[in-house]
């Protein structure tokens, strides 16, 4: 069996470590809260749930995590591109690239 390097894409166009990131239950989670951030978290007093995303806080409270593991669930998410962070003082808040996720969308839908 043939591995690929880590910098190989096995479908061109499409990252490898995208899949990897969307194999955990919990960060399908977060992607379907963050789709609609306001029915599922309390308004925050910094930032705005939809225009700044939620804060990490918010995050891990709601998947029953302590704060550094949702921060890992969201780095591998932002580093498959299906998140941004926005820093507000000392707090990081995450959204949905919506624009990335369409993209995604095409390319795994005219790909595969």
């Amino acid at each position: 069996m043939t591995r690929c390097s880590p910098r190989e894409e096995p479908i061109p166009g499409i990252d490898a470590g995208l899949f990897a990131a969307l194999a955990s239950p919990k960060r399908l989670q977060i992607l379907q809260w963050l789709k609609d951030p306001r029915s599922h978290f309390p308004p925050q007093k910094d930032g705005d749930l939809v225009d700044d995303g939620v804060c990490v806080l918010f995050i891990a409270d709601k998947l029953g995590v302590a704060q550094p593991t949702a921060t890992s669930h969201l780095q591998a998410l932002a580093r498959a591109g299906l998140v941004t962070s926005k820093r507000v003082g000392q707090w990081t808040f995450y959204k949905r690239d919506e624009g990335a996720i369409r993209q995604i969308t095409r390319q795994i839908s005219s790909t595969l």
